[in-house]
């Protein structure tokens, strides 16, 4: 996803862009910083800014209000703390870890 292909426009140049913490279990939760700079590192979209001791600091995109909310978390107002795509790979890496087991366990004789 390219963040520079938002919905909601651009601030004015000189106008400064902030941002809200919105993942439900991060400790910074609720908190608004000023966006420094929004790229894609390590494979994912991140958002980059001064914590609190000054320090440049990341989260990833998702966890923020930058973009628009997952429509399963509008659609589960509040009750839906997983996205879909979130879940599918879940599901994936544990039917992956399942047949890995299932395939190192030894075979044991029924008499």
């Amino acid at each position: 996803m390219d963040w520079r292909e938002l919905s909601t426009a651009p601030p004015a140049i000189g106008e400064i862009q902030a941002f809200r913490v919105t993942h439900p279990f991060h400790p910074l939760h609720g908190r608004t910083f000023q966006l420094v700079d929004c790229r894609q590192t390590w494979g994912e979209d991140r958002v980059y800014f001064y914590d609190d001791s000054g320090q440049l600091a990341r989260l990833p995109l998702q966890w923020t209000d930058v973009v628009p909310d997952d429509p399963t978390t509008e659609v589960g107002a509040g009750r839906a703390h997983f996205r879909y795509d979130d879940l599918c790979r879940l599901a994936d890496l544990v039917t992956r870890l399942d047949a890995g087991a299932q395939a190192s366990a030894p075979i044991r004789s029924v008499k």
